[in-house]
């Protein structure tokens, strides 16, 4: 027998292995849909294979418009944010949120606003805080929220971030995950499951998926910030009253405060050693350029393209010091 419940869970750094014991706990008769997004980028993934052959549960990459199926794991594909749109599934090559793509933030809170009271959102070990303001979107709309124990996880950052911010109901180790699952979709919804949305939660889904006026939606929920976005430039806009802090640009990027000086933190770090391969060429080249005019007998000029080399080449050396001290990004 189908269940009223819908059970959407994310991961990142130590995902996969909490994913395939949570599939290997799951009876073959789990009367509810399960919605999985894995951080994996772009990259090509056999996460689909893995649980199947983990569980009895049959698993597949999610496919644009494709309905919800109780009993079934539906995975994010790679390069596409899985959304819920009513009872199927929206695949979304929007703006990268927490930078990444897919993300967990935008299917809890597509499911917040389409399920509601029914959704059950499941945080796993990862990296940095994705999933906790979409976590705080199921509570928020009356959800049940439940993360995989830190002292469990190979990477306890995502679960602590959501212990902070959210009024977690479960936290559990991997290897009662399942049977915890198994007694919450048995639960009928509350019988008052058809609630209003909540409006901020509604105007973030509205931006990921297109929907409306983009800025009317951005100013209903933030406000402009001193900050630009590490992805396109853009001006960020710090959403209100978020905690932890989070922000928007006019394209959709959003992130964490965490996030956000991760991601500045790449892009600098990239900066940087573009300026010293640009340092490296500038220095080949005008030592080819001496080595050239000292063959045609100007050796002033070689003299004075050989010293501009030197410099540059001492240039590229401090810059070089400087790239390798850059402390490595936040855990």
């Amino acid at each position: 027998m189908a269940s009223e419940r819908i059970v959407v869970v994310g991961g990142s750094a130590g995902g996969v292995r909490a994913l395939q014991t949570l599939a290997s706990t799951l009876p073959a008769d789990f009367p509810a849909p399960i919605l999985v997004v894995q951080h994996i980028g772009s990259h090509p993934s056999i996460l689909p294979q893995l649980l199947a052959r983990s569980g009895p549960l049959p698993a597949a990459h999610a496919r644009d418009g494709e309905r919800i199926s109780p009993g079934r794991i539906h995975v994010a594909p790679p390069d596409y944010h899985m959304l819920v749109d009513g009872d199927f599934i929206r695949l979304s090559h929007g703006p990268k949120e927490q930078y990444t793509r897919p993300a967990i933030d935008p299917l809890f809170r597509s499911t917040a606003v389409a399920w509601a009271q029914r959704t059950i959102g499941v945080l796993l070990s990862g990296l940095l805080d994705d999933g906790t303001e979409g976590l705080q979107g199921i509570k928020r709309s009356g959800g049940i929220a439940v993360v995989q124990d830190p002292a469990d996880a190979e990477m306890p950052s995502m679960p602590l971030s959501a212990l902070e911010y959210v009024d977690v109901d479960y936290r559990r180790p991997m290897s009662s995950m399942g049977a915890l699952l198994v007694s919450l979709v048995a639960r009928p919804a509350p019988a008052s499951a058809k609630v209003a949305p909540i409006r901020e939660i509604v105007a973030e889904n509205d931006i990921l998926l297109g929907k409306g006026d983009f800025m009317e939606n951005l100013r209903s929920i933030a406000s402009p910030s001193t900050f630009a976005c590490p992805e396109c430039h853009g001006a960020l806009w710090e959403v209100d009253h978020a905690k932890p802090r989070r922000f928007r640009c006019h394209t959709g990027h959003g992130y964490t405060l965490r996030t956000l000086q991760h991601a500045q933190s790449t892009s600098a770090d990239e900066a940087l050693w573009s300026a010293l391969r640009a340092l490296q060429e500038k220095q080949l080249l005008l030592e080819t350029l001496a080595e050239s005019h000292a063959r045609a007998g100007d050796a002033d000029e070689a003299r004075r393209l050989a010293e501009e080399a030197a410099l540059a080449g001492e240039h590229g050396e401090t810059l070089r010091r400087l790239v390798e001290s850059v402390p490595p990004p936040p855990q």
